[in-house]
C-alpha cells in the first residue's frame, strides 16, 4: 500500500505540468499507446519499495513499462504494476488517472490489490480472504434492494466508438431501467468507482484487435472487487487470465466489473450468444 501512495504523490507532484508525452506500440487504443516520464519515475519508486519483497521471497514482476522478463512464470507469485493507469486523461490533466499494484500467484489469482488515486488521495485495497477497504475503512457492496434504481455503467473511451456496445447499453437500459454512463477514466479507476456509487457496472467486449486492456489494467482491481463482494471476471464468466502465456492483451475474452450478479450473468449470456462480438 507504501508502494502506491509514494508513486502516487510523484505522479501528481507532476499532474498540470506540461510534460512531454510519448507514443509507444501497445494496442489500438490511444490510450493503450500514450506514455510520459512520470510513468517510468512512478514505477521506479515501486520497485524500490517492492524490491526487499522480491529478494525475500523471490517475487517476480509484471510491470507496463518494462520488458516482461517472464519471472512470473517460474515465481510463486509476482507483482503486476501499472504505475500509471489513466495516463490519457493525466496527460490531458484531468480526473481518472491512478497507480495499481497487484500480487498475483503463478496460477493467476491476486493475492492483494492497492489502487490509489492520486487526485483525490483515495486508497481503494484487499487481501484476498480479509475482503476489501476504502481510505482503511472496510467496505462491502451493499445489498441489491439498498441500491438506487439507476444502473451506474462505466465506459472506457474506446469502447463508445464500438457500435456493437451501444447496443449492450441499450440493452441493458431495457433490461435493468435507466443506465447513467461514465467515461474517461482509466480501467482501474472504471471499476474501483462501482464501488465508491455503491454499485453498477463496467465492461469490455471481446474482440479480435489487439486491446481491450492488459492483465495490470485490472489485477488489483479485480481482487478489490471481489473482496468487496462484486463479479470480476471476463465476459464468458470465467476468471480473468492474470498470468497467460503469449500476449498480455485481454481483448480475446473481455473483461466483466458488476455488483449485481444478475446484471453480470445478463451481460455474460448477451454479450457471448445474443452478439457478434469477435468483430
Amino acid at each position: 500500500m507504501n508502494a502506491a501512495r509514494e508513486a502516487g504523490r510523484i505522479v501528481q507532484d507532476a499532474a498540470g505540468r506540461g510534460l512531454r508525452v510519448e507514443r509507444k506500440r501497445a494496442g489500438e487504443s490511444l490510450a493503450s499507446q500514450v506514455v510520459t516520464e512520470v510513468d517510468r519515475l512512478a514505477e521506479d519508486c515501486i520497485l524500490e519499495v517492492l524490491g526487499p519483497s522480491i529478494r525475500e521471497f523471490g517475487f517476480g514482476v509484471l510491470t507496463e513499462e518494462r520488458k516482461d522478463d517472464g519471472s512470473r512464470f517460474a515465481a510463486p507469485a509476482f507483482w503486476c504494476i501499472d504505475p500509471l493507469d489513466g495516463t490519457l486523461p493525466f496527460a490531458e490533466g484531468v480526473a481518472g488517472y491512478a497507480v495499481s499494484i497487484a500480487l498475483v500467484t503463478k496460477g493467476g489469482a491476486p493475492l492483494l490489490g492497492a489502487v490509489f488515486d492520486p487526485l483525490r488521495e483515495t486508497l481503494f485495497d484487499a487481501i484476498r480472504g480479509l475482503g476489501a477497504r476504502i481510505d482503511g475503512t472496510a467496505y462491502r457492496l451493499p445489498e441489491i434492494e439498498e441500491r438506487a434504481t439507476a444502473l451506474p455503467v462505466f465506459s472506457d473511451r474506446s469502447s463508445l466508438d464500438d457500435p456493437r456496445y451501444g447496443e449492450v447499453l441499450a440493452s441493458l437500459e431495457k433490461a435493468f431501467g435507466e443506465v447513467l454512463n461514465t467515461t474517461g477514466y482509466g480501467a482501474a479507476l472504471n471499476a474501483c468507482s462501482i464501488l465508491e456509487r455503491g454499485g453498477g457496472c463496467y465492461f469490455k467486449l471481446p474482440k479480435q484487435k489487439v486491446g481491450g486492456g492488459s492483465v495490470w489494467d485490472f489485477a488489483a482491481s479485480s481482487c478489490i472487487f471481489r473482496e468487496a463482494g462484486g463479479v470480476a471476471s471476463d465476459v464468458f464468466g470465467e476468471d480473468l487470465a492474470l498470468n497467460p502465456r503469449g500476449s498480455l492483451f485481454m481483448n480475446g475474452r473481455g473483461v466483466l466489473f458488476a455488483s449485481d450478479p444478475a446484471v453480470a450473468r445478463w451481460i455474460c449470456k448477451n454479450c457471448t450468444n445474443r452478439l457478434d462480438l469477435r468483430d
